[in-house]
């Protein structure tokens, strides 16, 4: 976990069973699903009754929280709208789930059936909320826009790793200060490492070496690729400067 022109994100692939013979010495791995044990591999999440959904109220919250964001995270706005002018239209009820996870993750990208997936026993504010939402649809936006080979290229996935802790506000200063991390020089390329080696260990089942290896080779054009911010947004007001730069970038070239 973590085609042309259509109005919603795009079918997805079946992606090729890497066997043995995966980038980064991988065997036997479950790309991450154990992770989500509603879900499985390529067949999306497990069908549930009607009834333990209405009563399931943390689902509930969980939804609640993933509409605020998507109605008010800068983040989230300007990543809707860069993937419905890239031609991935998201909408809620087909692209994002509300599920029990196991561990402390607290989402996940499933590009077999280009669903972001949030962790309704892990997601307990709304600032996280924002977060997860921001840094899963930037996962979202690099399968639209690219062919990105999630199951057999360690490198792929190092990249929208970077990618997602550099521009979702994982890495802001006020969240490495929660963490106790202040005062580190660079403080934003060293978060951004840390976090991309260790979403990769979640879901890979590779020695950290083999990450931080991956990530090492991919970072500098990675960390630089700000699409579709054209900036890292450090805060929410960041982000909104972007979304409105964005928003204007699309109105001067419709007008050309």
């Amino acid at each position: 976990m973590a085609e042309g022109g259509s109005s919603e994100m795009p079918p997805p692939e079946q992606p090729q069973d890497p066997g043995s013979s995966g980038s980064g010495g991988e065997r036997d791995d479950d790309f991450g699903y154990g992770l989500f044990p509603e879900r499985s591999r390529g067949g999306g999440k497990k069908q549930q009754s009607m009834l333990y959904k209405a009563v399931f109220t943390k689902n509930h919250r969980c939804q609640v929280m993933l509409q605020i964001a998507l109605e008010s995270s800068p983040y989230a706005k300007l990543l809707l709208d860069a993937m419905k002018n890239t031609g991935c239209t998201v909408f809620k009820d087909r692209h994002f789930s509300c599920e029990e996870c196991d561990g402390c993750v607290s989402g996940g990208f499933d590009s077999s059936t280009s669903q972001i997936v949030l962790c309704q026993n892990n997601i307990h504010h709304q600032s996280h909320m924002n977060r997860v939402v921001a840094h899963e649809l930037i996962h979202a936006f690099d399968h639209c826009r690219a062919h990105v080979d999630w199951f057999n290229n360690i490198r792929h996935l190092a990249c929208s790793e970077i990618r997602a802790a550099n521009l979702s506000g994982d890495c802001s200063l006020l969240n490495e200060m929660t963490r106790f991390k202040f005062g580190l020089k660079q403080h934003q390329q060293t978060c951004v490492k840390d976090r991309a080696v260790r979403s990769i260990l979640a879901v890979r089942n590779i020695s950290k070496e083999v990450a931080e290896k991956a990530v090492d080779e991919v970072f500098e054009s990675c960390f630089n690729d700000h699409e579709p911010f054209d900036r890292v947004p450090h805060s929410r007001s960041d982000a909104k400067y972007a979304h409105r730069d964005f928003q204007n970038r699309d109105r001067y070239y419709a007008n050309i």
